[in-house]
């Protein structure tokens, strides 16, 4: 019975923490690459329409 127990705790909650982990994962690439993408185009007139 506590096998059974923990099986259902575990489909439960992996959901949770895989999409809390992509969304971490998605808020550090994002991130990088915004940073980036500005020093790469460092001195662009483009940046400032770009707001």
């Amino acid at each position: 019975m506590p096998g059974a127990i923990a099986i259902i705790v575990a489909l439960l909650i992996f959901p949770v923490i895989a999409i809390m982990g992509s969304a971490t994962i998605a808020v550090v690439l994002g991130f990088l690459l915004n940073r980036d993408a500005v020093q790469r185009n460092e001195g662009s007139e483009l940046l400032d329409v770009n707001v």
